[in-house]
C-alpha cells in the first residue's frame, strides 16, 4: 500500500448533516469540501478552501466514517444506521407515552386510595367517639342498675319488717 491518501471523488468531497427527505434544511451544520461541487452552492461562491483544512476535514470524516474507500458502503450503512435509531426512537417515544400515561393513571389511583385512607380514618375516629360515648352511657346505666338493686335490697327489707310488724301486731289482737 502507498503512504498517499486516495483521491477523492466529487461525491465524497461534500458531506451534508441535517438535511431532511425533501432537501429542506433543519438547521444543522453543512460540510462541503469542493468549491465547484453542484450540491454545495454555498461554496461555490467562497474561495477554494485551504488544503491544510481540507486535509484536517478529510481526515476527521475518515476518523468518524471509515476511509473514502469505504464510503459508498459506509452511506449505505449510515442510511441503515438512520433507519434504525428512526424505528429506535418511534420506539422509545412509544414507550415515553406509555409510562406517562401509565404515571397518569398510577397518580390517580394513589389519589383515589389516599381519598379513601382519608375517609377510613375519618370514620375511623367518628366509630371511636361512638364507641367511648357507648361506653360511657354504659356505665352509667350499670351504676344506675347497681343503685337500684341497692335500693331494692333495702325497700324488700323494709318490706319484710313491715310484714313482721304487721304480723306481730295481728297476733296481739
Amino acid at each position: 500500500m502507498s503512504s498517499q491518501k486516495p483521491l477523492r471523488t466529487e461525491a465524497e468531497s461534500c458531506f451534508f448533516v441535517g438535511e431532511d427527505k425533501h432537501g429542506q434544511w433543519a438547521g444543522q451544520t453543512r460540510f462541503c469540501l469542493s468549491p465547484g461541487n453542484s450540491r454545495c452552492p454555498r461554496m461555490s461562491t467562497r474561495a477554494p478552501p485551504d488544503d491544510s483544512l481540507l486535509e484536517t476535514t478529510f481526515a476527521m470524516l475518515d476518523t468518524a466514517f471509515g476511509s473514502a474507500d469505504c464510503m459508498g458502503r459506509s452511506e449505505g450503512d449510515a442510511n441503515r444506521q438512520i433507519s434504525d435509531l428512526k424505528f429506535k426512537l418511534a420506539k422509545s417515544e412509544q414507550e415515553i407515552t406509555a409510562l406517562e400515561q401509565n404515571v397518569i393513571r398510577l397518580e390517580s389511583q394513589v389519589s383515589r386510595y389516599k381519598q379513601a385512607a382519608e375517609n377510613a380514618e375519618k370514620i375511623e375516629d367518628e366509630l371511636k367517639a361512638e364507641k367511648r360515648k357507648l361506653q360511657r352511657e354504659l356505665r352509667s346505666a350499670l351504676d344506675k342498675t347497681e343503685e337500684l338493686e341497692v335500693s331494692n335490697g333495702h325497700l324488700v327489707k323494709r318490706l319484710e319488717k313491715m310484714k313482721a310488724n304487721r304480723s306481730v301486731l295481728l297476733s296481739q289482737q
